[in-house]
């Protein structure tokens, strides 16, 4: 386990997206002036964080040979958010990473925004062969100084190919392969196969809404559709589109499904993802849904997308474990920034229309050691649990969510609350006295809510903890909240309360870690 240590905590005044950024670094560039540990003040032990400097956006997710391809927004240079390169990372289970040399840096376009990555395995593109297909990354360039000068067309969409399974890249001499039309936010192009139209799908975001591309060869593109100015949130600037399909678990009905991130505009305020459920034709999305859908309603899970070429045909998800209000203030060193766990995305249908799950892989499972607890609790009387340390657990019990229940964990001065209130069909997650609360003021000041359906019929509620991050899913991942923390010390007591009920089935493990086996 990791042990805490007490840290006076030197905030840096730096830029946001907007401001004044770092000189970018370059290949020759050697950045690091701490080695880092994975035993640092506050690091995750099994959710994915750089070895240092800033981390944003998961980017260009792809499986390919066997392996897992994560890359990310990166800033080589600091803790904050700087000129942006897309760091790398690769796993055979998406529990287990392995850090890997830079993928892409900034160049005269600009810097590196958010985008995807595809195997091109008819080679389509001619940047490799039949025999050799090529990974080919698509991203959008940010141009500072076109953006200082006050005009509007300083993002436009590039791309790289790599013949050697990500390891190195060249970007295309034609670069950019779509212009921009004047438009302020024009970003984060997601990629996929369209089988139907044997031809390659690009959604991007235009400020309020989002544009659909269509390519022959992924070098030559024509605009065929856009949605959204008149659906969903529009709290803030839409990023980091996601569309793909989806079979409805309970009917086996294919639709398809549209993520769309919003900053700020978020439920629970700042930053988070929608979703739509509708029809695509190869053309044009389209959807009856009145209004917007959230994969979650905790305010750290942002810019999440899926993984192309999954295997099985999953949907695997993995999110941005951060929030635009507070992300560049958080009280870690060395690093910042973690991802959540990769999550499995399934549809669903009841009564009241489509929804989305969104749960913890299967793999997760690997790493997990058991604790004794007792397998069934009475809520007669409140139930109080202590241990050395609950900082790296998974929790999980069937509950009756009719009735009023409280969870607290936490040690002698610092908690968080997860309550269910069926008389207000709230779910309530509160961190205001969770441990460092006081760099950002909206951290930790409004409790989270989230509606909720009472069933009679029990649910799981599983919690996981990992030193800085809660996840907790509800009813294998209708109702979610994943939250940052900061404790001072470890969390080692269990208190649960509530309308008098039995909680069955009941686990606690430990959860080992990934960096320190």
């Amino acid at each position: 386990m990791v042990r805490y240590v007490l840290v006076i905590l030197v905030f840096l005044v730096t830029a946001c997206k907007q401001g004044t950024t770092p000189a970018i670094a370059t290949k020759e560039d050697t950045p690091l002036s701490v080695s880092p540990t994975y035993r640092e003040a506050f690091r995750p032990q099994f959710h994915f964080s750089p070895p240092e400097k800033w981390m944003n956006d998961p980017n260009g997710l792809v499986f390919y040979k066997d392996t897992y391809h994560l890359f990310y927004q990166y800033f080589p240079e600091d803790i904050v958010w700087g000129p942006m390169h897309w760091g790398h990372a690769t796993s055979m289970d998406m529990i287990h990473w392995n850090h890997k040399p830079i993928a892409l840096y900034p160049d005269e376009n600009g810097f590196i925004f958010s985008g995807s990555a595809v195997v091109d395995s008819q080679n389509t593109s001619g940047f490799g062969s039949k025999e050799n297909p090529p990974m080919v990354a698509i991203y959008t360039y940010h141009l500072m100084e076109g953006e200082k000068a006050g005009r509007n067309d300083f993002q436009t969409q590039g791309i790289a190919y790599s013949l050697d399974e990500g390891a190195t890249w060249e970007k295309f001499e034609g670069n950019p392969i779509i212009g921009n039309e004047d438009i302020k936010d024009f970003r984060d192009p997601k990629v996929f196969w369209h089988e139907a139209s044997s031809s390659w799908i690009l959604i991007l975001v235009a400020g309020d809404h989002a544009k659909i591309y269509r390519s022959e060869d992924l070098k030559s593109w024509s605009l065929r559709s856009e949605f959204g100015k008149e659906k969903g949130a529009h709290g803030g600037v839409w990023e980091c589109p996601d569309l793909f399909k989806l079979k409805v678990e309970e009917t086996g009905e294919e639709k398809w499904v549209l993520l769309v991130s919003i900053n700020p505009g978020a439920p629970n305020g700042g930053s988070g993802t929608q979703y739509f459920i509708g029809d695509f034709d190869g053309e044009s999305f389209t959807t009856d849904q009145e209004f917007p859908l959230w994969v979650e309603y905790g305010r750290d899970n942002y810019a999440g997308v899926t993984y192309n070429n999954a295997p099985n045909g999953e949907r695997l998800f993995i999110g941005w474990m951060s929030n635009w209000n507070y992300a560049q203030k958080t009280p870690t060193q060395v690093w910042r920034s973690a991802m959540t766990l990769p999550r499995n995305i399934s549809l669903h249908q009841n009564e009241e229309g489509y929804f989305l799950k969104n749960y913890p892989i299967a793999a997760f499972n690997t790493i997990l050691e058991k604790a004794e607890i007792p397998s069934s609790i009475n809520l007669s009387e409140e139930f109080s649990w202590e241990t050395e340390t609950l900082m790296q657990t998974d929790l999980r019990f069937q509950v009756d969510i009719s009735k009023a229940f409280t969870l607290y964990i936490g040690n002698d001065s610092e908690k968080i609350r997860l309550g269910f209130h069926p008389e207000t069909q709230e779910l309530l997650f509160d961190r205001s006295a969770s441990g460092l609360t006081d760099f950002e003021e909206s951290f930790g000041k409004e409790v989270q809510k989230q509606w909720y359906v009472p069933s009679e019929t029990p649910v799981e509620v599983r919690v996981i903890v990992d030193q800085s991050s809660v996840e907790i899913f509800i009813d294998k991942g209708r109702y979610v909240f994943t939250n940052q923390v900061f404790p001072t010390k470890p969390y080692r007591k269990l208190i649960l309360s509530g309308a008098p009920q039995t909680l069955s089935q009941v686990q606690l493990h430990y959860v080992k870690s990934i960096w320190n086996e």
